[in-house]
């Protein structure tokens, strides 16, 4: 097995490999040709020869958790919602307390899902009932903090630097008001959260952040990886008009918008020691966002 980063999932590959390997002897699937798609937060990896993604829980993860996104992608099922379907076994697996789903792979074409091929499933999403399945509370600062307080590779001077300009977004927060009502949101849709479902459509896929909470914080993400992934401008327009909704002129954007790149750094942050290669990256963004460069780009991590 090939990967291209170190401890994918924070698991060193012939570990990864006993743990997969053990969770597909379960389930009757054969992983002797499985190859790393990718490992910076879940090992996702492809048993080509079964057409079957397996994901192994990032190590720690609360088998609650995945439980919980297992039971929601099930209802989502059910209702017939565009979203990557479960491969039908038992699941999730747990082997040595890591937890293992498997899902049916979908080869995509050479051109990725472009962002106004998410508006439609993303307002679907935002429009769904309230799920049988109790899923948290969205909170981006409260996930700042937790990250915040878990990094280990920034300079002091840095650190205190993001702890400071949380602090002040978490303020100006309280003072946004938000227009769209509260309900299912992704947590993280993005071009690589959604793949071509082979029929002309559109699915989503990793429920990792599937939370109660205002689509705001969705389409800000959006957003975000079009201008800061070298998407463009018109990308996101694209966007905006097949949801009927742009984000971006709406009074409470520059704070989310904010917090949710603060999220996205701090996140990163927090990961470095699974992928020492992207600290360069990382303090990168975070020189970006002392100069307030809305226009930097981002390297994918």
């Amino acid at each position: 097995m090939t990967h291209a980063a170190p401890a994918p999932g924070g698991y060193d590959e012939s570990e990864l490999y006993q743990v997969l390997e053990r969770g597909c002897a379960i389930v009757g699937l054969d992983p002797s040709d499985a190859r790393l798609l990718r490992g910076h937060t879940n090992a996702v990896v492809l048993l080509e020869r079964e057409q079957v993604v397996v994901k192994v829980a990032r190590r720690g993860s609360r088998i609650d958790d995945v439980t919980r996104t297992i039971q929601f992608v099930r209802w989502l099922m059910d209702l017939g919602f565009p979203t990557v379907p479960l491969h039908p076994v038992d699941q999730p697996v747990i082997i040595d307390q890591h937890a293992i789903t498997f899902w049916q792979y979908l080869p995509q074409p050479i051109e990725p899902v472009a962002a106004a091929q998410l508006a439609k499933p993303l307002y679907a999403l935002h429009a769904l009932p309230t799920p049988p399945v109790a899923l948290p509370i969205h909170d981006n600062v409260a996930a700042i903090r937790r990250s915040l307080s878990a990094i280990t590779c920034l300079a002091p001077e840095m650190l205190s630097f993001l702890g400071e300009y949380a602090a002040q977004l978490e303020s100006d927060l309280g003072a946004v008001e938000f227009e769209l009502p509260q309900g299912v949101i992704q947590g993280d849709p993005q071009h690589r959260n959604a793949l071509h479902s082979g029929d002309g459509t559109t699915v989503l896929c990793d429920w990792d952040a599937v939370a109660t909470g205002h689509p705001e914080w969705d389409l800000v993400t959006i957003e975000v990886h079009c201008r800061r992934f070298g998407h463009g401008e018109k990308h996101y327009e694209a966007f905006a008009d097949a949801y009927g909704w742009d984000v971006t002129r709406w009074s409470g954007y520059a704070t989310i918008v904010s917090i949710r790149e603060l999220r996205m750094i701090t996140t990163n942050a927090r990961k470095v020691h699974h992928a020492p290669a992207s600290l360069e990256e990382v303090q990168r963004r975070v020189d970006g966002l002392r100069r307030r460069d809305r226009s930097l780009s981002w390297n994918i991590l």
